[in-house]
């Protein structure tokens, strides 16, 4: 049975979506852009400051399903501009430092609000297996 996530301490859903699903044994969140939940602002800063925000709020929506990063298995990142791919990995490499999921990125034309990153994920339903 699909079930809704919602998370208190990150960002709320912009649209007609959810923030994350919960179906047979898999967490599907939806994109994150670097919104602060608590302002309900961008952070507008350098690529190093988004990416790191965006992961604290896809970490929140993990927390919020009674998972962590260490539950991701595939994570999309979606970029403004492919240039900043080395920097954007720099800080990506210190939120998934061991065994880090399979991953894809690709730049694309426009994201949300003209932020500079947005990242998707997929993870693990640990719940699952200890129900």
């Amino acid at each position: 049975m699909k079930e809704i996530i919602t998370a208190h301490n990150a960002p709320k859903a912009a649209g007609p979506y959810s923030t994350a699903i919960r179906q047979n044994g898999l967490i599907f969140l939806s994109g994150q852009i670097p919104l602060d939940p608590a302002t309900g602002q961008l952070v507008t800063g350098s690529i190093e400051e988004q990416t790191s925000r965006v992961i604290e709020n896809l970490k929140a929506v993990l927390e919020a399903a009674g998972a962590t990063l260490a539950d991701v298995i595939k994570t999309t990142v979606f970029l403004k501009d492919m240039g900043d791919f080395a920097r954007m990995n720099q800080t990506y490499a210190t939120f998934f430092s061991s065994d880090p999921p399979a991953r894809s990125t690709v730049e694309v034309a426009r994201l949300p609000r003209d932020v500079q990153v947005e990242i998707e994920a997929i993870a693990v339903d640990t719940r699952s297996s200890r129900l």
